[in-house]
């Protein structure tokens, strides 16, 4: 098990934060040498600047935070975003297509980006907000991101009514068998939880950067608010 702060996607995502606040989370995040921030699209040239030479990389988010932007949409900003440099994305999928068993639409909608991604070397995870699905839904999902050619199902966005949780955690690694990477996100606060997700098998965390310092020192709570 390597250190926790390189399992750690930290999220810089408030619609509300100013560029300075933005800033000023990138630079806490790369003293803490996370593995990436995850920045709204708008802050991909900053972050990309900021975490030059250091050991922190840049992941973005795509179709955030409800995932129900047209197909084509989200393939427009998938090449945006690996032009603007981004070196990972983080796709929000159609949750609502999911759960309506639109698995066609699932499909093309998650092939799209992946092809994109695919081809520039992006590592893509694909977002399921599993509060909203079924058991069945979540393990059919996973298969159709691994035939798509994701990198990681990734359970939560951290703005719907719940985050990651053991149970589905459980099911997408099942589901995965190894054949695709799984990243809890959403609600993790403290360094125990954090922990047994990785023992569980999961290789990335997605995590708000300002708990960063208390999941990196063990401390059992996070103090941040955030929803995330």
């Amino acid at each position: 098990m390597e250190p926790i702060n390189r399992y750690l996607d930290a999220a810089i995502l408030k619609p509300e934060m100013t560029e300075s606040e933005v800033e000023n989370a990138i630079r806490d995040s790369i003293a803490w040498k996370t593995k990436t921030v995850c920045v709204r699209p708008c802050d991909i040239p900053l972050a990309k600047k900021l975490c030059a030479g250091t050991e922190t990389q840049v992941s973005c988010v795509l179709a955030f935070p409800h995932g129900v932007a047209p197909t084509e949409v989200k393939a427009f900003e998938a090449k945006t975003y690996i032009a603007m440099g981004t070196d990972e994305i983080d796709m929000v999928a159609n949750y609502a297509m999911i759960r309506s068993g639109n698995w066609s639409y699932v499909s093309k909608d998650i092939a799209a980006v992946a092809h994109l991604c695919t081809q520039s070397n992006i590592p893509l995870k694909v977002i399921f907000e599993t509060c909203y699905l079924s058991e069945e839904q979540i393990r059919k999902t996973c298969d159709i991101c691994i035939e798509c050619g994701a990198t990681f199902v990734k359970t939560s966005t951290g703005f719907a009514q719940g985050g990651a949780t053991k149970e589905a955690v459980a099911i997408m690694l099942d589901q995965a068998a190894g054949r695709i990477e799984v990243k809890p996100s959403g609600g993790i606060r403290s360094s125990e939880t954090a922990c047994e997700y990785i023992e569980m098998g999961a290789t990335r965390l997605g995590t708000n950067w300002a708990a960063t310092k208390d999941l990196v020192n063990g401390t059992q709570e996070s103090t941040s608010t955030s929803g995330y």
